[in-house]
């Protein structure tokens, strides 16, 4: 999965008696907002997935796979104030999940340099040899 974090959104200003923005503006902004949630939901996922202990076994199916990149839609405008909140907070889980996917790339390049270096000293020929056992 390839983890996509969105801009910050232009947001509408907010002016007291400001009519509401327009009924399909908003659901159009929300619909985009809840694509980009999935996205880091399953992102979330993953991460969790790879922090539970491995079972004995076959390894168990994990979260399918996203459809494809995100596009962003080039026709939504500015971002609705009501929604400043929401893609904040959405903002906010995707830096999150952005720190956590280098952390544990970082961890994960650590754990093959180590098995790397144990492979070469698995090769080294043995200094004693049982010969009475």
């Amino acid at each position: 999965m390839t983890a996509v974090l969105a801009r910050p959104a232009r947001i509408a200003p907010a002016s007291v008696g400001a009519p509401a923005p327009p009924p399909s503006w908003t659901a159009a902004w929300s619909a985009a907002l809840a694509e980009l949630e999935l996205g880091v939901e399953e992102a979330e996922a993953l991460l969790r997935a790879a922090h539970e202990p491995v079972p004995a076994g076959p390894a168990p199916a994990g979260p399918a796979p996203a459809a494809g990149l995100w596009v962003p839609p080039t026709s939504l405008g500015v971002l609705p104030a009501p929604l400043r909140q929401r893609a904040e907070a959405l903002l906010a889980r995707q830096l999150h999940v952005a720190r956590s996917l280098a952390e544990a790339a970082e961890h994960s390049r650590r754990h093959l340099r180590v098995l790397d270096q144990l492979r070469q000293a698995a090769e080294t020929t043995p200094v004693y040899l049982d010969t009475a056992g």
